[in-house]
């Protein structure tokens, strides 16, 4: 039997790997009503600021907070679902039109009256049900000039007990972990909330080619270590296949070696994500990597570093 960190989960389930399947990406591409939820873009309706989502690694919906409505972002990600050709809707986060938005946004999800809208009306009822309130959006969230405004916001709507009790989670690719402002906010953050840190590559090279960054892997890992050892995190790792090609043995090793280096320096890692571009992308030169292929990345994740792997 496969142990449980190591089953493919799909849109919340989860499904063992059996040792007879030879042709893993036909048994394991999901096709059904809950997959294509999960590749859909964000539904934002009319918000400017807070989306509804289904996500296979949040196990079911999201409600997200773009805290980036400008696109603002020190990566330009070759998989990256965003197109910054177009001009953004809005130049800044204002924080009380958010807060007005997602307590709507909670008050529909919690109500079940989200079920009424047609992208969601033919899902299992157990994917519209909230999973979690996710930092996220257009760039990078942890470069918003209001983060510590917005989280302490936001927390502020979850102690009033209006709405059940929700996950926080910040989705960020660590390099603003540093900021004074982001500390701040982080330091809100209670002991059930999430911080879900990128980590894509092992390499400064792969690193470049596919986070097109405007800082270095040190900086990234430095970053992740320096939280990390005050409180767990989910590393956030996805690998395209780029150019008809996925990431190599060699730059994979590499990879989990930076794993390893985390866990050495004392980082609490909860969860390691692996997954690929499932959404529509702006880049056509990217594209999705096997389930095989991520389902392997994780078995070595496993096996040399101890660490619970989900693929997603």
């Amino acid at each position: 039997m496969v142990p449980p960190e190591l089953r493919i989960s799909t849109q919340g389930k989860y499904m063992p790997l059996p040792a007879f399947i030879h042709d893993l990406d036909a048994f394991m591409e999901p096709q059904d009503a809950c997959s294509a939820a999960c590749r859909r873009p964000r539904e934002f309706s009319r918000n400017r600021f807070v989306y509804t989502v289904i996500s296979a690694r949040s196990r079911g919906l999201s409600i997200g907070v773009n805290l980036n409505p400008d696109a603002q972002c020190n990566f330009n990600c070759v998989y990256c679902e965003v197109d910054r050709r177009k001009p953004a809707e809005a130049r800044a986060l204002n924080v009380s039109v958010m807060i007005g938005e997602l307590r709507q946004a909670l008050a529909l999800v919690c109500s079940g009256q989200i079920r009424s809208h047609p992208r969601f009306a033919h899902l299992p009822p157990d994917l519209t049900e909230l999973r979690q309130v996710t930092l996220s959006g257009d760039g990078e969230p942890t470069l918003c000039p209001q983060f510590a405004e917005a989280v302490r916001a936001i927390v502020q709507l979850r102690a009033l007990q209006d709405f059940p009790d929700f996950k926080l989670a910040l989705l960020t690719n660590a390099t603003g972990l540093d900021l004074k402002q982001v500390e701040q906010g982080l330091e809100l953050f209670g002991p059930g909330d999430e911080i879900w840190a990128k980590l894509d590559a092992g390499s400064p090279d792969y690193f470049e080619r596919v986070n097109l960054p405007d800082c270095s892997l040190a900086k990234v890992m430095g970053n992740i270590l320096q939280v990390a050892r005050n409180r767990p995190v989910v590393i956030q790792s996805l690998f395209p296949r780029l150019d008809g090609e996925g990431p190599s043995a060699e730059e994979i090793e590499r990879y989990v070696g930076r794993l390893q280096e985390l866990r050495a320096g004392g980082a609490m890692i909860s969860l390691v994500q692996i997954y690929s571009a499932t959404r529509p992308m702006t880049n056509p030169r990217c594209g999705h990597l096997p389930l095989k292929s991520l389902y392997r990345i994780a078995r070595l994740v496993k096996q040399q570093t101890g660490l619970k792997a989900e693929v997603f």
